[in-house]
């Protein structure tokens, strides 16, 4: 695999420059977050802080961003419209960090903004189809292919907002999802494709001192939903545009860990008979942090996970399916060895605590069971407030 030099000097620079600006313009942004009011204050259970945070940290990844792109990008029609949608999206989210918009008036302007690049050749055409018994390659989508490209680009902002709820973890999520695309888009010699992502990632990555548990500051929804528009955006350009390269898989494998948790979010909130929109504290970050963790290694938990996707994506494309389930078998078996390894204390400490709880619901029917004349107790009647 030959790289031309020059395109990986113009990868590094658009890195660097992009993680300059967003690592300079933070402090900045911070002020005036400070400023307007963009405060972030722990007021729910679901909040993992303590203290008030400024939030609106996403604008100095999208002027990181912006700034690179400008300076090292050609601006095709289609990059143009991407970024007239991102500009759409980072403005709704500023005006939502500020003052907190309803649900379905954030939805509409998404769509409005997925729309743009949609209508400008930025769409799905075809998937590869997922059947592996049929003749037919590959799904044509026809009039189908905006509705469908609008759904994938609404539906992933989204599941990127949804996934930031510890310090760093939607960024650095975003960060290795980017450096994914950027490897694949470098195999496969989409060059302008590779040097947006470079830029992505070095936004990312310039943010992230500031991101880091104990967070000083958060990206808000202007960040997360910005990160996922782009993911989204240049995942079509890069990923979908190519028949040859694509299979189903790998666009759902590297964003996979935002796609897994809001799918299970919606059902499981659906199942619970609540509004799928409905806030909770069910997210596999909090998951983990139920079951002992602390902030860091939850984050690093599902940095791991992220990155073993990233990589069968990028086996996936460069050596076929075989070599991509070995990996993804092999790299599952090292995450669970090494789980046991890092977490042995919290996985014990969980597992006991579970079987004490057991046996003391055990114990505490058969006793009932053994006395059937005894009194019912009312609920907390045991002596505990409720």
């Amino acid at each position: 695999m030959e790289f031309e030099s020059g395109l990986i000097v113009l990868v590094l620079l658009a890195l660097l420059v992009a993680g300059m600006v967003s690592f300079l313009t933070t402090p900045v942004v911070k002020t005036f977050a400070y400023k307007v009011g963009a405060i972030d204050v722990p007021k729910d259970e679901r909040r993992m802080h303590k203290v008030p945070i400024p939030r609106l940290g996403g604008l100095a990844i999208f002027i990181g961003f912006m700034v690179s792109i400008l300076l090292f990008v050609p601006i095709t029609p289609e990059l143009k419209s991407i970024l007239l949608g991102a500009v759409v999206i980072v403005v709704l989210g500023v005006v939502d960090d500020i003052m907190a918009l309803p649900a379905l008036l954030k939805f509409v302007v998404q769509i409005v903004a997925a729309l743009i690049p949609a209508t400008h050749g930025v769409v799905i055409q075809a998937f590869s189809n997922p059947n592996v018994f049929s003749d037919n390659l590959y799904w044509v989508l026809g009039w189908m292919s905006v509705p469908v490209t609008v759904l994938w680009i609404v539906a992933i902002t989204n599941s990127v907002n949804l996934i930031d709820g510890l310090d760093g973890l939607a960024n650095g999520v975003s960060a290795i999802s980017a450096t994914t695309m950027l490897v694949i888009a470098l195999v496969t010699a989409q060059n302008q494709v590779a040097i947006a992502l470079a830029a992505l990632v070095g936004a990312c990555v310039g943010f992230m001192p500031y991101n880091m548990n104990p967070a000083k500051m958060f990206m808000g929804d202007t960040g997360a939903t910005f990160l996922g528009f782009i993911l989204a955006t240049m995942s079509i350009q890069g990923l979908f545009k190519y028949y040859a390269v694509i299979t189903f898989v790998v666009p759902f494998l590297i964003l996979g860990l935002p796609i897994f948790d809001t799918s299970f979010a919606f059902i499981r909130r659906i199942a619970h008979g609540q509004s799928p929109m409905h806030a909770d504290r069910g997210h596999i970050h909090h998951r983990l942090i139920d079951m002992g963790l602390n902030q860091k290694q939850a984050v690093a938990t599902l940095y791991v996970i992220s990155a073993i996707l990233g990589l069968s994506a990028v086996v996936l494309t460069t050596g076929g399916e075989e070599k991509a389930m070995l990996l993804f078998a092999a790299l599952c078996i090292v995450a669970a060895v090494a789980a046991r390894v890092v977490f042995p204390k919290e996985v014990r400490e969980e597992l006991h605590e579970e079987l004490e709880e057991l046996r003391e619901h055990g114990h505490h029917d058969h006793h009932h069971s053994e006395h059937p004349s005894a009194p019912e107790q009312t609920p907390g009647g045991d002596g505990k407030e409720e």
